[in-house]
């Protein structure tokens, strides 16, 4: 048996070598580069396979998806990696490799429905305490402060279990879930009122990073792995979303077909349908990223490559409007909030782009777009930040202002820093590496902003 498994390998080991002479020769009858790139475009290449390969993948995967992720080389390799495309797309539809693979994939599925339904449940546990989401303020009030405590819990044990993590990793990652339920529970809040709100908004950011803990094993201080995370979040939102739609159109049909026959299902979609169905998409969509992260290409990186001339332009459009108009910035606490919005998803299209681009590559004109895009950001930012300051100067701090403000100062150093090594980085005066090594170490700074308004912000403005 020992024999029969060598020579196997053996044979496998001599198909993917045939196959990258074949690439090789292809890029040298096609690509006007040297002997030497080819060579070096030949580790890279190597590297991606093996990588693929630890990941999980059969050698006609980890060969086809390590072809089209070579960069510039794509249009070059479309036509070889062509042939292959067919037999990758059978396996990923109807897997047909039994043994380890399978049974792991197997495995992680039932773990993550067994979580899903622990993150369902957990969200309907109140219930028995007589708490529901459509009663009193008071359900209301509870619900505002613990949803996140319910739910991302469930998210992280996944998360953790997945990685293996040892008991002293589970509890660092269980401790802060143990003090923000304590915390949120036991502050004297005014009910539904601005710290509360704030609270409860600041909280599940606070959370997730801490999810983020046990996703990358508990090696918090690793950049790699931290741009992982960020990777993973862009990632699990899309897959959220799109569970979200299929969840749409579900929850529609069953209201209508149960209204054909005269019986009101709303009752059962709101109760039950929606709350438990959003609890459990939120741990199905990471265990999705876990699943199909290392067989198809990311699909964060490819819509930041759509949208960032997009919001380029919308942010280019407001500041010719403003300065046509003569208008200012409204300070209004939605308004607020939507702005911030803006200004993190303009920095969240400038994180996806950055884990998708090969640091050693050159300027290219998508760069030059990006970072038009951030010094628009910038500008929008300052305007903000100088309307919101006369907004204090007249009528004094408030908790939703103070944290706007709060928040608009750090996205403001954050793309500050990101648009000055942008900058260098055109102007071949710096590296790629140095703005991806900015934003992964920036991450602590919006978890210690948020456990600030979460922990301080009730006590330094009385609870109100």
């Amino acid at each position: 048996m020992k024999s029969t498994n060598t020579s196997v390998r053996v044979e496998e080991r001599l198909t993917i070598e045939d196959r990258i002479i074949q690439w090789r020769e292809h890029l040298r009858r096609h690509a006007a580069i040297s002997s030497v790139d080819v060579e070096e475009l030949e580790d890279h290449l190597r590297s991606q396979i093996n990588t693929l390969s630890e990941a999980g993948l059969t050698d006609d995967e980890a060969f086809l998806v390590a072809v089209k992720r070579m960069g510039d080389l794509n249009a070059l390799s479309h036509e070889f990696a062509q042939e292959y495309s067919e037999r990758l797309w059978k396996q990923l539809v109807a897997p047909t490799g039994a043994g380890e693979h399978s049974s792991g994939s197997l495995r992680d599925a039932l773990a993550a429905v067994g979580f899903a339904i622990a993150a369902g449940v957990a969200v309907k546990l109140p219930h028995l305490f007589g708490v529901t989401f459509d009663g009193s303020p008071d359900d209301e009030s509870f619900y505002i402060r613990n949803i996140s405590l319910l739910v991302l819990p469930m998210l992280a044990a996944f998360l953790a279990w997945k990685r293996g993590m040892d008991r002293v990793g589970v509890m660092k990652v269980a401790i802060p879930f143990l003090a923000a339920g304590l915390l949120m529970n036991l502050i004297p809040f005014v009910q539904l009122g601005s710290t509360e709100i704030l609270a409860a908004l600041h909280l599940p950011m606070a959370l997730w990073l801490v999810c983020g803990i046990a996703y990358m094993g508990g090696n918090w201080s690793s950049h790699t792995q931290r741009m992982n995370m960020i990777r993973f979040t862009g990632e699990w939102f899309i897959y959220l979303v799109l569970i979200a739609l299929g969840g749409g159109v579900l929850t529609g049909f069953t209201v209508f077909t149960f209204q054909s026959i005269g019986l009101d299902a709303e009752w059962f979609v709101q109760t039950w349908l929606l709350p438990c169905g959003v609890a459990g998409a939120i741990v199905i969509s990471s265990w999705l990223v876990e699943a199909k992260q290392s067989i198809i290409e990311n699909m964060a990186p490819v819509l930041t490559r759509l949208f960032t001339p997009l919001f380029a332009i919308l942010l280019i459009s407001y500041l010719v409007a403003m300065l046509w108009s003569g208008n200012g910035i409204v300070i209004e606490r939605d308004l607020l909030i939507g702005f911030d919005l803006l200004l993190a998803l303009i920095l969240a299209l400038l994180l996806y782009s950055i884990s998708a681009r090969d640091p050693m590559a050159p300027p290219d004109l998508f760069d030059r777009l990006q970072f038009l895009l951030v010094i628009s950001a910038l500008v929008v930012d300052v305007i903000a930040l100088v309307a919101l300051s006369k907004r204090i100067s007249e009528f004094g701090f408030s908790p939703n202002k103070v944290a706007a403000l709060g928040e608009n100062l750090i996205l403001l150093s954050n793309l500050g820093g990101a648009a000055l090594l942008y900058a260098r980085f055109l102007l071949k005066r710096g590296t790629f590496a140095s703005l991806e090594r900015w934003q992964t170490s920036y991450v602590p700074v919006y978890l210690v902003w948020a456990g600030f308004v979460v922990v301080l912000f009730p006590f330094i403005f009385n609870f109100q």
